[in-house]
């Protein structure tokens, strides 16, 4: 008899050479100076971490958070912008996920938004 406790194949469990990021999403606060960022990775065995910086359009960082050892494949951040008097304008999110090191990454993602201007 085989007793399956996830639900949906998709979900087991991996080992660490199969951990990829499935999906980075951005989106902007109506506030226009945090971004809340979605991040999924495959469902895994031994806990990965992760790396997540955004910059600007002249390729200045803006912001950037480490994750050590998460516990969850499906996580959710808020982003703060700073040093800017107005935060209009284009931003990249670069997300790295690694185990023992970063260099290089064992996989790697990126998402692309624009904060509007105050008047649209």
């Amino acid at each position: 008899m085989e007793i399956n406790i996830f639900n949906d194949p998709n979900q087991v469990p991996q080992p660490k050479d199969k951990i990829k990021i499935e999906r980075v999403e951005a989106t902007p606060y109506p506030d226009r100076y945090r971004v809340h960022v979605e991040i999924d990775v495959t469902p895994f065995r031994e806990r990965p971490n992760l790396l997540i910086v955004m910059k600007d359009a002249s390729d200045s960082i803006i912001n950037e958070l480490s994750v050590i050892e998460t516990m969850h494949a499906k996580m959710e951040f808020t982003l703060h912008i700073r040093g800017k008097d107005d935060p209009a304008g284009d931003y990249l999110i670069d997300v790295e996920l690694f185990f023992e090191t970063r260099n290089p990454p064992q996989d790697r993602a990126s998402v692309s938004l624009t904060i509007p201007s105050a008047d649209e």
